[in-house]
């Protein structure tokens, strides 16, 4: 009877959401920094803003965008940015650095999803305190936030979602080799911030580097979510259906995925093998 009890309590939904309201919780207490969001933001746009009707006033167009669509652009992007943000990689490279991490070999629930779990509880929370603040601010100021085809949006954003933790994760997991690896998460955030589109649209880079862009995971990210909002794709000079497009990130998703795991099985040999 008590085994049975004990099964029952472990079942993996009651897991999952025990982590993700725990998560929650936790980074209930610190919403005052997600809240600085709500300031922040707004004046960045606004630079933007006045940066492109600068721009657009000798134009009608930049790279296939209206003035409209280029501020639809930068006001998902940022709001994409926000649902994506996460530090698993730091979690995961203090807890490789202390030795810590031997306990979660124990747990129920393996490590990548007890993380992706925890970044799930810590996004509610930023749903709740800084995407719908700010996007109430880009509503009034007359940005029409509504996806041109709502469900493959909505499919895309939980690709990027997915796709954003699993390059983090990814990086994380190089702690089993370089111990460290701040230098390297700061290098892919750049990196990543660049070639995902969150800067800049990425059809208003040279056509070499659109061509390059092409073939790396990043642009699934943020560029690609985006586009999909909007209702067309377009990358170095490559036009394709919306569902095309999305069927595309999300095998990046599983590539990435199964990228991580033979990466993590090495890894994990190389711990045990110095007797943690």
């Amino acid at each position: 009877m008590k085994d049975r009890i004990t099964k029952k309590e472990n079942k993996p939904p009651r897991v999952f959401k025990t982590v993700i309201m725990t998560t929650y919780k936790e980074n209930f207490a610190y919403r005052s920094q997600m809240a600085v969001s709500i300031f922040s933001q707004p004046v960045y746009f606004l630079v933007h803003y006045f940066i492109w009707r600068a721009i657009y006033q000798s134009r009608d167009q930049v790279s296939g965008f209206s003035f409209d669509q280029m501020i639809l652009y930068f006001a998902v992007s940022s709001l994409i940015e926000f649902l994506n943000w996460d530090n698993s990689e730091n979690i995961l490279q203090r807890l490789i650095q202390t030795g810590q991490f031997i306990t979660f070999q124990l747990r129920p629930v393996s490590h990548i999803y007890f993380s992706f779990l925890q970044k799930i509880g810590q996004r509610l929370l930023a749903f709740l305190i800084e995407v719908i603040p700010v996007m109430c601010f880009y509503i009034l100021f007359g940005v029409r936030l509504i996806p041109a085809e709502p469900f493959w949006a909505l499919i895309s954003l939980i690709l990027g979602f997915i796709l954003s933790f699993l390059i983090r994760y990814t990086i994380g997991t190089l702690a089993f080799w370089f111990v460290k690896t701040a230098g390297i998460s700061r290098a892919v955030v750049v990196l990543t911030s660049i070639c995902s589109g969150a800067f800049l649209p990425l059809n208003l880079y040279p056509y070499g580097f659109q061509k390059f862009l092409f073939f790396l995971p990043f642009q699934f990210v943020s560029y690609v979510p985006v586009r999909v909002f909007i209702g067309k794709y377009e990358l170095a000079g490559i036009s394709m259906p919306i569902p095309h497009i999305v069927f595309i990130q999300a095998v990046m998703v599983i590539v990435m995925f199964l990228f991580n795991r033979i990466l993590w099985y090495f890894g994990i040999k190389r711990f045990t093998g110095v007797g943690a």
